[in-house]
């Protein structure tokens, strides 16, 4: 009996094999490296033939039928390059996405078997369509990768990289000799865009100082974005969620400094407001005291001067997620900077530019922690080792579990997404 889904490995072979997708194409005599059309849907010049290879796979994958269905390009594209990354046997060689001229990815097999995959069954019962129950041996694999064990069998955690939303009814049968049902499990969801896109996945770790002393530190999730106000100061109508930096007379004893930084302080008005709004994280000063900002390392801020001034009457950006994402997958590939992701905002005072941070009366950092992690995953692994996997744990998530290769391919779907 058939599925109504191909597995895409043998599918896409097919396609080059047929030579009917314009783009799409062998590259050697071997037929183990391949091009694609990678070209963005936003380009002046982007027609429907460019895309032909997303939409075919997403009407035979059964995502997509034309007349019933909206055209959706981008999750096409998203759901095709999805489906490539999951696949070991398969690794990208040449990324020339951004070529001007002709823009394309080149893939390569790593396993010579592959040359040779199942052909379509157009058996009666089947309708023309493949029947991955005559799965050959080289194949057995991939039909492998695709399933996904019950995660809590082993008392193991959630994988968000590995389990579908609702686990497969379905199951290949144990002796391969004997045909039984398969499975038909859409591709995982990009786990990174689960983290990172959704605008109520991002908590903050704030620690505030006074004079260079820490005096406080909580991590806050809040979705619709945080205030730092003064310690009497009322909830009021004011979006955001208030976190009230203390009051100094608990943790100074120099009763000038004390003074100064209540000023500072009573000054803040509505608070300094810090949210997110898609990509970016905004800032604007509710209140007179000013306030000066940097993106700087997590225990120094910028000490080359400050990136701006938060504005009073309007919002301001701070924080662009592209650029950050951009510069971990250069980290990735053997860049010695690693991409900043710290905030620290100076209030009352000018920048501490030609004196030590701890001079000023009051510094804030704001940590995303999930953007930590993400650094901190790419660090564990080593922008020279691609072999390990990582168990990556962020508050407000589950559990994730990418080799370096996966976490690599997802960070370069997301700046494909993210139009970077």
């Amino acid at each position: 009996m058939g599925t109504h889904k191909p597995l895409i490995l043998p599918w896409l072979v097919s396609q080059l094999d047929q030579g009917r997708l314009e783009g799409v194409a062998w590259l050697d005599k071997g037929r183990t490296r391949f091009r694609i059309p990678w070209k963005h849907g936003l380009r002046q010049d982007a027609q429907q033939k460019d895309f032909g290879i997303f939409q075919a796979w997403a009407e035979a994958s059964g995502a997509y039928t034309p007349g019933r269905d909206k055209p959706d390009l981008p999750t096409w594209k998203r759901n095709f390059r999805s489906a490539l990354n999951r696949k070991e046997v398969l690794r990208l060689v040449d990324d020339r996405s951004k070529d001007p001229q002709d823009p394309h990815k080149v893939y390569e097999f790593l396993t010579p078997a592959f040359r040779d995959l199942a052909q379509p069954d157009t058996s009666p019962d089947t309708g023309g369509r493949w029947s991955t129950c005559d799965t050959p041996k080289a194949t057995v694999e991939e039909l492998l990768s695709d399933m996904t064990l019950d995660p809590f069998l082993d008392g193991g955690p959630l994988s968000l990289a590995l389990a579908p939303e609702h686990p497969p009814q379905l199951l290949l049968s144990p002796n391969l000799d004997i045909p039984g049902p398969c499975p038909n499990v859409e591709p995982a969801e990009n786990p990174l865009r689960q983290l990172l896109v959704p605008e109520d996945a991002w908590e903050f770790e704030v620690t505030a100082f006074y004079r260079g002393r820490q005096v406080f530190q909580q991590t806050v999730f809040c979705p619709e974005g945080l205030r730092l106000v003064e310690p009497e100061a009322a909830d009021g109508t004011l979006p955001g969620q208030p976190i009230r930096l203390p009051d100094p007379g608990v943790y100074l004893t120099d009763g000038d400094v004390m003074s100064l930084v209540k000023r500072v302080l009573s000054n803040l008005g509505g608070g300094l407001a810090l949210w997110r709004a898609g990509q970016q994280l905004w800032a604007q000063r509710l209140g007179h005291s000013h306030v000066y900002w940097a993106m700087g390392e997590e225990l120094l801020p910028d000490s080359h001067g400050p990136s701006g001034e938060v504005p009073k009457d309007k919002e301001g950006g701070v924080f662009d997620l592209g650029p950050f994402v951009a510069d971990l997958i250069a980290f990735l590939g053997g860049s010695r900077r690693s991409p900043h992701y710290t905030l620290w905002f100076c209030l009352g005072e000018s920048w501490p530019q030609d004196q030590p941070w701890t001079k000023r009366l009051v510094m804030v950092k704001v940590v995303p922690t999930c953007l930590k992690a993400l650094l901190e995953m790419a660090r564990i692994q080593g922008a020279s080792s691609m072999e390990n996997t990582v168990d990556l744990h962020i508050s407000n998530s589950h559990p994730l579990s990418l080799t370096s290769d996966q976490y690599k391919a997802y960070l370069e779907d997301l700046v494909e997404d993210m139009d970077i």
